[in-house]
């Protein structure tokens, strides 16, 4: 499986199994773990048992991959991944936006770039009606992405979460965009 899909300043491509030690050192970041699971670094066996796995999988109603390894087209540098993944897995219907990039990366329009550029192929390659995202109220950065991507807030809920992490007192939230909605865009 060769490049997904390229934009100005990245390359979105398949994860392999080489991709242990990059997902180790961005999963091993308190920064970047800070809204996914309170800054708990998460250990090699943990990205071999279950990060891995989960970013290998083929979607059968999306005919692809769920999650993209991200590289900065420049310079090969592994910058992190973004999640295009169903919600339903024999339907493209209604998909699941998301993106985890270290640090480095952080500010600089990269977040909003590939997640445009998943959008638009989406929508007009993939059969995707609708693209939702979900992240913790207090995740300002995350929320401004997504708005930048087009997507627009439908609702604040609270889930019931085995270890509540600081913020989530405040819920969470979820965007949206629709085939319709993203025409209008254009």
């Amino acid at each position: 499986m060769g490049i997904f899909l390229e934009t100005d300043r990245l390359v979105l491509r398949p994860f392999t199994a080489a991709d242990v030690d990059q997902l180790l050192a961005l999963d091993g970041d308190p920064d970047v773990m800070r809204f996914i699971n309170g800054g708990r670094p998460v250990s090699r066996e943990e990205i071999r048992a279950k990060t891995l796995p989960r970013l290998l999988h083929d979607h059968p109603g999306l005919g692809t991959r769920g999650y993209w390894a991200a590289e900065e087209k420049a310079t090969g540098l592994f910058l992190g991944w973004f999640e295009f993944r169903p919600l339903a897995e024999d339907s493209p219907a209604v998909v699941e936006l998301g993106y985890r990039l270290n640090k480095a990366a952080w500010g600089r329009g990269y977040a909003t770039e590939g997640s445009r550029a998943l959008i638009d192929k989406g929508f007009t390659d993939l059969g995707v009606e609708r693209v939702t995202a979900n992240t913790m109220t207090v995740n300002t950065g995350s929320r401004r992405v997504m708005e930048k991507a087009g997507l627009s807030f439908v609702r604040t809920f609270t889930q019931d979460w085995p270890d509540a992490l600081a913020g989530s007192e405040h819920g969470e939230v979820e965007y949206e965009l629709t085939r319709t909605e993203w025409q209008r865009q254009r």
